[in-house]
């Protein structure tokens, strides 16, 4: 069910469930497009069980990619704001709210956001869109969830191997530089390889994970469900 094609008669008081799709403009890549975040957010939300899916929050905290066009960052504090801003909004006729996170630079203010929120009583949550054993950006994982979900917008005739090193080594350069200084194409891993079949797998998984966080809903100290 979608938030947006509901009437506010349709819209029952303190019994959904609100899932919002949080992702980034940012590139990933020579191959595969800005908002390949929230491409994967939006299609985990919508897949979730016994929620409404809310538009997606389109812009996140992503300047670690601002060396390269295209990408737009709100920062990690605007991007705060916005989620308690929205949190409370939304609490006011909602039972709880989970925010399903695409991009892992707006962890930071998704657990200060989400712990403020529980702070003053509401019943709010975040989930990762986190594969096991995933390459760190714009590589294997990405473009094969991608080739599952919007085949049409990557363009695999353009994917070319990035940095391989472990991020645990790369984190001073990206640290000091940004991803500019760690990879020229802007990928951090190998796309060549990627496929839709292998994205169906993964992609079920997460959803599989997703489904039985917010079943259970047992959100931890900096309210991330798991």
């Amino acid at each position: 069910m979608r938030l947006a094609h509901m009437s506010w008669p349709d819209v029952p008081r303190d019994q959904l469930t609100v899932a919002v799709p949080v992702g980034s403009v940012e590139q990933h890549g020579p191959h595969l497009p800005l908002d390949t975040d929230t491409r994967i957010a939006s299609a985990v939300a919508r897949a979730l069980s016994g929620v409404v899916c809310a538009p997606a929050i389109e812009y996140g905290a992503s300047g670690e990619h601002e060396g390269f066009a295209g990408t737009i960052s709100l920062g990690s504090g605007a991007l705060e704001m916005l989620l308690v801003e929205y949190g409370r909004s939304a609490c006011r006729w909602a039972r709880r709210v989970v925010f399903v996170n695409g991009h892992g630079g707006n962890g930071p203010a998704l657990v200060k956001a989400v712990e403020l929120l529980r702070y003053e009583g509401r019943d709010v949550a975040w989930f990762p869109c986190a594969v096991p054993g995933a390459d760190a950006h714009a590589g294997h994982t990405e473009t094969s969830l991608l080739l599952h979900l919007s085949p049409e917008v990557v363009a695999m005739d353009r994917a070319r191997t990035g940095n391989t090193e472990p991020v645990a080594d790369l984190m001073p350069r990206l640290r000091a530089g940004g991803m500019l200084a760690a990879t020229a194409n802007g990928v951090l891993g190998d796309p060549v390889g990627a496929s839709a079949e292998e994205g169906r797998r993964l992609f079920d998984g997460l959803v599989e994970r997703a489904r039985a966080a917010v079943s259970a809903w047992a959100p931890r100290g900096d309210g991330r469900l798991l």
